[in-house]
């Protein structure tokens, strides 16, 4: 059941995704809660595999890969998807920094794992994956707001909706942040398994 967890996250993301792109009154709605389901499994599976001593080599390596793909899939789908708005720019060149960060702890992580070493996901990791879903939520949550319940908010008093946009880019930025020093933070611990 742990691994059923880990890989349904897998369709969920393909469904959230496409949600984001429909126009229909309740899209955005339906592409919220999914992927609050998604983010949801992500901790139930690997609560359920240590409760139940269910914790397997697929289940570890198939959570971490899982949630980059996520993770980054959702946040391209953002950018696409134009979330952003005159912020788009700045949001795809993060985006690249975080994509660049993924793809070399994953490296580095391979050339480990060839050596007999294993990385483990460390504090800052966890908090970097923490805050790159609540980055993603709040932007989803933004466009549900407005898209589905924006009828609910007097003109002028849409600077609620405002306020949730604005935190999700917060998030987006600091998420950022956290992924590049968590990166920097793993290469100054794990440098020694690239030494030759």
């Amino acid at each position: 059941m742990p691994n059923i967890l880990t890989v349904s996250r897998i369709p969920m993301l393909f469904v959230v995704v496409g949600m984001m792109e429909m126009t229909w009154s309740g899209a955005a709605t339906w592409a919220f809660w999914l992927f609050i389901l998604a983010a949801l499994t992500d901790w139930l599976d690997g609560l359920w595999a240590r409760k139940s001593g269910q914790v397997s080599t697929f289940g570890r390596f198939m959570d971490a890969v899982i949630d980059k793909v996520m993770v980054l899939g959702l946040m391209m789908a953002l950018v696409n998807a134009d979330f952003f708005g005159r912020f788009t720019l700045v949001a795809l060149l993060l985006l690249l920094c975080i994509l660049t960060r993924e793809l070399a702890i994953s490296g580095l992580r391979m050339v480990a794992a060839s050596k007999n070493i294993v990385v483990e996901a460390d504090k800052s990791g966890k908090v970097k994956t923490f805050t790159q879903l609540n980055a993603i939520g709040w932007l989803l949550g933004a466009k549900m707001f407005r898209d589905d319940f924006g009828h609910l908010f007097p003109t002028d008093e849409k600077l609620f909706l405002d306020a949730i946009h604005w935190v999700g880019l917060g998030l987006y930025v600091l998420a950022a942040i956290l992924t590049v020093t968590s990166g920097a933070s793993y290469f100054k611990r794990h440098a020694h398994v690239m030494a030759d």
